[in-house]
């Protein structure tokens, strides 16, 4: 079996192509460029230690390296989508996108399309099943380590990504990924996780989003009393649920809503928990990942009392919410997937997505983004 491995020099990747090896197969490794856009091309990443760690991991086993420049596909597919999401007042998610479109998307366009499986270091698994028509089928399946479970970043990934995927440490626990490391005398095994994706995690969030959208003063204003308590540098800066950065007396104060077209920031400081908890999540673009495992009405079928008890996360959290999922009739987008939590959850945010898993916490069963 040919095996691309993805490693970016940390030491959950690097632990892959360890395992990998110990298991009889000598993958190819890739290092993914990625950056930001500048004026006469584009901007790496800070990379040098990354690909030094990663040059060695090859020597080490034995495999072939190579890097890969996705800056383009980068910045058309996950970076604009950044932008454009929060000019929208959206709260976006581009590790997910990340995941989806660079490192199985245009990464297996570009390389990956000659290899039987790509492997990566994230903290998932994947689960084979018999469905009830007889079909086999490939599922993404939760980690070991709750903690460190990565599944709800690989929501959006395709039937044919999750077939072709790889998570060699989705079965440990993070302190044992750490022990391999170390006893294989691995020059990441004491090296810090990364934040997030390049921009996210080595650039600041704000500073970015200034570049490309600027400032514009708008009021803060309490949501219960209508008292105006400040004033903020822009909506964009701001998302539902966001208790820091905000500068203001007497908190804590969060965001419980946003007026795009006045810039205008509504705030609570708890009066009336709804303002900051809810209980119900409608879902667009909601879709079964590898199978429909709960026999869904057809969409032309009427709103009927279908429902369907599940775990879900609507962020990246290691605790799962419960509730049900159901359908509704919605006088914008007609028929939506809904999701009501059997306890109040805070910072329900428009354009995140929701990762919805069986009723043991499983298998990852569907996805939707909230509106």
């Amino acid at each position: 079996m040919n095996i691309a491995a993805l490693v970016s020099g940390g030491v959950d990747s690097s632990v892959v192509v360890h395992l990998l090896k110990e298991q009889g197969y000598t993958p190819d490794i890739f290092y993914i460029r990625i950056g930001m856009e500048a004026e006469d091309g584009y901007i790496d990443c800070p990379a040098e230690e990354d690909i030094e760690i990663t040059s060695y991991i090859a020597k080490k086993y034995g495999c072939r390296f190579e890097e890969v420049n996705l800056h383009k596909e980068y910045w058309d597919n996950v970076v604009s989508y950044t932008i454009e999401s929060v000019r929208k007042g959206l709260t976006p998610n581009p590790d997910v996108m990340c995941n989806r479109l660079i490192k199985f998307g245009a990464f297996n366009d570009k390389r990956g399309c000659d290899y039987d499986r790509i492997a990566t270091g994230h903290y998932a698994q994947v689960d084979e099943r018999t469905t009830e028509n007889g079909e086999r089928r490939t599922f993404l399946a939760a980690a070991k380590d709750p903690i460190k479970d990565q599944t709800d970043f690989l929501t959006q990934l395709t039937y044919p990504q999750i077939a072709k995927a790889m998570f060699p440490i989705g079965h440990l626990m993070k302190s044992e990924v750490r022990q391999l490391a170390q006893a294989a005398h691995l020059p990441s095994a004491d090296r810090k996780d990364s934040q997030g994706i390049c921009f996210l995690g080595k650039i600041n969030y704000n500073d970015f989003i200034r570049r490309y959208l600027g400032e514009r003063e708008g009021k803060i204003i309490e949501l219960e009393t209508g008292t105006i308590l400040g004033t903020h540098k822009g909506y964009w800066f701001h998302t539902i649920g966001q208790r820091k950065g905000l500068f203001l007396s007497g908190g804590p104060w969060f965001v419980v809503k946003k007026d795009i077209d006045e810039n205008i920031l509504y705030v609570s400081q708890g009066y009336t928990p709804e303002a900051q908890y809810g209980k119900e999540i409608n879902l667009l673009g909601f879709h079964y990942l590898s199978a429909d495992i709960w026999n869904t009405p057809a969409d032309s079928s009427p709103i009927d009392d279908w429902s369907v008890p599940v775990k879900f996360k609507i962020r990246h959290t290691p605790e799962f919410a419960q509730g049900h999922l159901s359908r509704i009739a919605d006088p914008v987008y007609g028929t939506l997937f809904h999701l009501s939590s059997d306890t109040k959850i805070q910072g329900i945010a428009a354009g995140q997505y929701a990762t919805i898993y069986d009723n043991d916490a499983h298998l990852v069963v569907a996805t939707g983004m909230i509106v």
